[in-house]
């Protein structure tokens, strides 16, 4: 690998924040899931979770995936909602859903600051009722239209911008989050795995 391809990769890793997942609890569309996925690169999303436990698991996404945006991302795929979030109560303080109910946050009041999974439902029946009791709460994308929701992409794409506001204005992308063993794994897995002359193409 030359120098300034190193040095690519290795900027792109400090700025990970390992601190902010996304979770796609059975989308279905692959193009949905792709798009999510690349919104997740370009804020610094390193690792999501897929949880696939009422539609047959995504084949495309393996850990040597060259799709998209996939193969620089740590993709979790689960096909039991339990085990999902056993793991993400290892990493994250709070759990929230997308869900318009009563009690739902709006998206601009969230601490986007603090570590956090943000879940995105079914494009058709959004979040489940069994996810939205093991969350913490639901959230809403502040709208005005007739129509009250949005394309998962499209709303995965908003919120995730609202935490890279938050984040980038609280200095999170000035410091290195990422242990330094993950670091190393990571950018010796893109420099000799992943095919890094495709980079320029993120």
């Amino acid at each position: 690998m030359t120098p300034e391809r190193r040095e690519k990769l290795t900027n792109v890793l400090d700025k990970r924040q390992p601190d902010l997942t996304v979770v796609l609890e059975n989308v279905f569309d692959p193009h949905n899931v792709s798009a999510v996925m690349r919104t997740c690169d370009a804020v610094g999303i390193q690792e999501i979770y897929i949880l696939n436990n009422r539609i047959p698991p995504h084949k495309k996404w393996g850990a040597r995936s060259s799709s998209s945006a996939a193969k620089w991302l740590t993709i979790h795929q689960f096909t039991d909602a339990q085990a999902c979030f056993t793991e993400l109560r290892k990493k994250y303080e709070k759990i929230l859903t997308t869900h318009l109910s009563s009690d739902a946050v709006g998206l601009y009041d969230i601490n986007m600051t603090q570590p956090i999974a943000l879940v995105f439902g079914n494009e058709h029946h959004g979040v489940s009722e069994e996810i939205r009791g093991l969350a913490d709460g639901n959230f809403i994308i502040p709208q005005v239209g007739i129509i009250r929701s949005l394309n998962i992409s499209v709303a995965c794409a908003v919120t995730l911008y609202e935490a890279y506001r938050q984040k980038n204005s609280a200095g999170h992308y000035n410091r290195h989050n990422m242990g330094h063993e993950m670091k190393q794994r990571l950018l010796q897995e893109w420099s000799l795995d992943k095919g890094y002359d495709s980079c320029d193409d993120i």
